[in-house]
């Protein structure tokens, strides 16, 4: 087969299966997690039963798929968003601001039942580490140019600081956010 025929069935593989994952999420948060079937996945996609299975064994299958999908592109958005950021410090509040309001924007936007699935994987668990390692980073080239305390250990320093930001979700306003990120990073400030 030629190279440009294999390209093209690929994407059109990736289309259809983008497609399965938007509109899926789409059923769940009109209908809800335990609503949705495959027939009416098959439906609002406008492919067939047998070809949605084809993709994935059921919805749920298709759901960890989504949101695997959605924590890439925060993890990549973060990396980009610290790309992006000059100095260490300034990548570090760039990270822990971007963070923070990503928290704040996404709180209370599903309902208790669906985190609580979503959130019992493995793919949480290695994103986690992987925002760890991301700000630990961060904060051992801070404490490296003298800006970031070094008296706790980075990766310990890390844990606190993603913890703190978790309060975002509670925050009134993305004006708020920002106060929480700034207080955050004073305490991070080197002690010397």
């Amino acid at each position: 087969m030629p190279n440009l025929w294999n390209e093209t069935i690929e994407a059109h593989r990736r289309e259809v299966h983008n497609a399965i994952l938007d509109a899926t999420a789409a059923l769940v948060h009109r209908h809800g997690l335990r609503s949705v079937t495959m027939s009416q996945i098959a439906e609002e996609t406008g492919i067939g039963r047998a070809t949605l299975y084809k993709y994935f064994s059921d919805a749920e299958a298709i759901l960890l798929a989504w949101h695997e999908r959605q924590i890439n592109r925060h993890l990549e958005h973060l990396a980009g968003v610290r790309d992006k950021a000059g100095d260490a410090g300034e990548r570090l509040e760039a990270v822990l601001e971007a963070y923070a309001l990503t928290v704040h924007d996404s709180h209370g936007r599903h309902d208790a039942e669906l985190v609580a699935f979503l959130h019992q994987g493995e793919q949480v668990a290695q994103a986690g580490q992987q925002l760890r390692n991301m700000v630990r980073d961060l904060l051992v080239q801070g404490a490296d140019l003298g800006a970031v305390r070094d008296d706790i250990a980075p990766e310990e320093l890390a844990s606190y600081c993603l913890h703190a930001v978790t309060a975002a979700s509670t925050m009134s306003s993305r004006a708020a956010v920002h106060r929480l990120v700034t207080v955050i990073l004073a305490g991070l400030r080197s002690c010397a």
